[in-house]
């Protein structure tokens, strides 16, 4: 096996544990109304988790020379982030407020705007409340989907 096609085989194979456990835990959790939309989106991501798998498997994913070393010490701040809001600040401060610390914190990570400037913090608080009036609309109103509560709301 090339270093190429394990660079695509593993990502695909994490993926792929990654939404079995998705689908797992949206098909056992209650109630049952409150998790009709995950566990449509879950279905999905499971099949599309299997046939990127099967593809980097079979050797059929060829695009790209996979990721270098200086590009997965950029992605890991975020990736760091991203996962203490999915498994702590989610639950603990609810997922408005946990959305909004972390898409702040993430924006402000890859901002090249220097942090001592006003103009730079303006847009990015106005860019963060935008996104979560955004999510707030799709989730709350269009969606309907019980999304997790914490200290906050």
């Amino acid at each position: 096996m090339t270093s190429t096609r394990i660079q695509h085989t593993i990502p695909a194979l994490v993926v792929l544990a990654i939404a079995v456990v998705v689908a797992w835990l949206s098909f056992t959790q209650e109630p049952v109304e409150a998790f009709l939309f995950p566990r449509i989106i879950s279905v999905f991501f499971v099949g599309l988790a299997l046939w990127n798998a099967y593809r980097a498997l079979a050797g059929l994913a060829r695009v790209g020379g996979g990721i270098s070393s200086t590009v997965a010490l950029n992605v890991l701040p975020g990736l760091v982030v991203a996962l203490v809001f999915v498994f702590l600040a989610a639950t603990k401060l609810g997922f408005y407020v946990s959305g909004a610390l972390t898409f702040l914190t993430i924006y402000t990570i890859y901002d090249p705007v220097p942090l001592s400037s006003l103009n730079g913090w303006v847009r990015r608080i106005v860019t963060t409340l935008v996104f979560m009036g955004v999510m707030y609309a799709l989730f709350a109103l269009l969606l309907q989907v019980q999304t997790p509560r914490g200290m906050f709301f």
